[in-house]
């Protein structure tokens, strides 16, 4: 089943983001059998990041909270919100992401 997970940064906390970075890459490398694709939501400029988006494939909602409770960018307190939604795969085309 897939999972989105968007993830809200706190205000302010670009020095928490970048402190907790090397520990949130290493967990999501521990991670790479279930992450379709992850990345950070950023501003318009793409100079700041705001958050994080993950899209997920486990077998039940616990596994893809568990996934998002054990991220170091959650755990270390940067998210000030996680939302988990279950969704389906109407469409997939992943040659588009090639030069994203």
């Amino acid at each position: 089943m897939l999972y989105a997970i968007y993830c809200v940064d706190k205000p302010n906390s670009a020095e928490l983001r970048a402190k907790l970075r090397p520990p949130h890459q290493a967990y999501l490398k521990t991670q790479s059998g279930i992450i379709i694709v992850a990345g950070a939501t950023q501003t318009d400029d793409g100079n700041t990041a705001t958050g994080s988006m993950f899209i997920i494939n486990v077998d039940s909602r616990s596994e893809a909270e568990t996934f998002a409770k054990r991220d170091p960018f959650n755990s270390g307190d940067l998210f000030e919100q996680v939302t988990v939604k279950r969704m389906r795969k109407g469409h997939w085309h992943p040659e588009n992401a090639e030069n994203a």
